[in-house]
Order: C-alpha cells, then structure tokens, then sequence
C-alpha cells in the first residue's frame, strides 16, 4: 500500500500532523486520533501502522458504534463454543487476530463503561479471556483509538472511563479541519477532479476557473475532505467535458421545492407563490422563461425570508435549510441586500 497516494496537502497544519505521525509511529504505544467527521482519520491511523515496525503484521479496523454492545464484545475478544446460543465453535476476536500488528478502534467513545473495563485491562497488560471462557490469553497488540467528540469532557461528565483515557492518550493527535488547510484546497480538488474525469472516461480535466476556486476556498466545509470529494465529483459530472468547473452545488439538498425548515422561534418561511404568466394556449398558467422564473421565484423567497427574520443572516439561512455560506453566496448572486433599507 502506497499511504502517500491519499494522503495529500502542503499547508503547514497538515504537515505538522504529519511529522507527529511519522514521529510517534515507531513506538508501540497506544495513540488517539481526534478529528471531525471527513478529516481522514482512518487514513492517519493507517499511515501510523505501516510507518511502525508492525508494518508487516495486520492492521484490523473495527467500528465500535457500527456494533451492538454483546456483539462488540464478541467481535473484540472472541467467544468459545457454547458461550451463548449459537455460539457453535471458538471464535477467534479481534485482538487475537490482530497478534502482533495494530487494532483500530474507531468511535471508541461510543463503547459502554463495562467493554471499556476490559479495554483497559489488555492494553495494560496484554491480557484478556474470550467470552465464555477461563483460559488468559496474552497477545502484543498496539491499540489506537479514534473520536470526533471531546474525550476529556465525556470522562469529567462519567461518560469515559478517566483510567482508560490516560492509558490511551499517551499521544493525542488531533486532525486540522479543512476550514484550517485552505491552501490544501485546490490540490485535493484537482485530484478528485481527476478521479472523476477517468471515472468518467473522459481524456482531460479542463480545470477550475478562478471564481470557482474562490467558492471553494470560502466554503466552510463542515464535512471536510469527504464532503469536499462530494462536492467536486458532482460538479465535474456535470460540467460538459471541454468547460472549466465555475459552479458547484454544496448542498444537493438544497430546492425551491424542498419541505420549509422551521426557524429557532418556530417561525416558518411563507414559501410565495410562482408568478406565472398567460400564454393562452392551452388555457393553463405556464411561465414563457422557465429559467427568468426561477430566479425571480429565489430571488422573492430570498428578500421575503430576510425580511421575516428581521434580516438576521443565520436566522434566515436556518429557515431555509440552507447553510451560512450558501445563503452569502446566493445573496451575492441575486445582488440582495442583507441590511434591513
């Protein structure tokens, strides 16, 4: 595996994470990576193994919120025969398997306060029984845990086990969000640009315009590196294939036609009526410009919502399910003014 295929960025944030990666990675303590959702933890984790001298062991991955409390036991420390109905034969966990390698724990902190117990006993001493069982098993496992909340809080509320946070956190690694790594922007952009044009099999990319870097740039980006691979892959499906990206849609959620979001006083947008106009053909009201209608019909919605939520920006974009971003980015396109005349 090529780690520094995925792995891509030049800014100083992004490096830095780096360099504490490569550095810890030869240690065979365990480490916690913190990170919002789409910042790449699954990536570092994976650098870390294959930088460590367990790069030639197995790197096994387990989701803790993916499985339910019994069944994560199973899956963690294995079951003997007849330990519960259907066990039929000894199953061997993931710590077995993960003998002299690393396991990835990711969204640790959703694991009960009874798992985590035991947790705590196999990283400290190596230690620990299938379900079912009497036999002590001892394996060499490096434990590396990830989370996108706030662990010290968890356990101050008694929420995480405090003992089994200080055993983990010998480092913590936490991950730049991509708001952090605006520089970064345009490289991952580009990458995924080019995934999508082969994907697409089209024989070039015909790049970013400089207006569409700038949105890009400007976004805040709330799903990260994920939500931004999202975003680019759909813009460029939809850009004919001899025309610079200029356009992106960050929230394909986002329609005139979408159920109204109801604002933080309860209050909901009066969605106004489509203007249409006669073209006494078929006898039925239709608009001659579909296109002219449309934007009339968002730029009406746009002032009369301001106007509802006394031209509070967020308030506004709230009740149109719309994020802050957005809602600028529409204002700037209709020329709407955001200040109550």
């Amino acid at each position: 595996m090529d780690i520094h295929q995925k792995l891509i960025g030049q800014s100083s944030a992004f490096l830095e994470t780096l360099e504490r990666v490569s550095t810890v990675a030869p240690l065979s303590k365990p480490v916690l990576i913190i990170g919002e959702r789409g910042t790449g933890k699954e990536m570092m984790v994976e650098r870390l193994h294959f930088l460590s001298p367990r790069w030639e062991n197995v790197l096994v991955k387990v989701n803790c919120a993916a499985l339910p409390e019994t069944l994560l036991e199973s899956e963690l420390f294995g079951y003997e025969a007849g330990a519960f109905t259907g066990a039929g034969k000894r199953h061997a966990g993931r710590f077995e398997r993960a003998d002299g390698g690393s396991l990835f724990l990711d969204e640790i902190a959703s694991m009960s306060l009874r798992l985590q117990e035991k947790l705590l006993r196999v990283i400290e001493y190596g230690e620990f029984e299938r379900v079912g069982g009497d036999k002590t098993l001892n394996v060499d496992v490096r434990v590396v845990g990830a989370a996108n909340v706030d662990l010290p809080a968890m356990a101050a509320r008694g929420e995480f086990r405090a003992d089994l946070l200080d055993r983990l956190s010998f480092d913590v690694i936490t991950l730049p969000p991509l708001r952090y790594r605006k520089e970064d922007i345009p490289l991952l952009a580009e990458h995924f640009a080019l995934g999508m044009t082969r994907e697409l099999q089209r024989p070039y990319f015909a790049g970013f315009t400089d207006e569409g870097l700038e949105q890009m740039q400007a976004y805040p980006w709330e799903g990260n590196v994920r939500e931004l691979k999202n975003v680019v892959e759909r813009a460029v499906y939809r850009t004919p294939a001899d025309e610079p990206v200029s356009e992106f849609e960050f929230d394909p959620f986002a329609s005139p036609w979408k159920p109204v979001a109801v604002a933080d006083e309860g209050e909901a947008v009066d969605v106004p009526a489509p203007v249409a106009q006669d073209n006494n053909v078929t006898g039925v009201d239709v608009p001659t410009d579909f296109k002219a209608h449309m934007r009339a019909y968002e730029q009406n919605l746009l002032e009369k919502a301001l106007e509802q939520h006394r031209f509070n920006q967020r308030r506004t974009a709230q009740a149109l399910g719309l994020t802050y971003a957005q809602l600028r980015g529409y204002l700037k396109k209709y020329g709407i003014s955001a200040r109550n005349p």
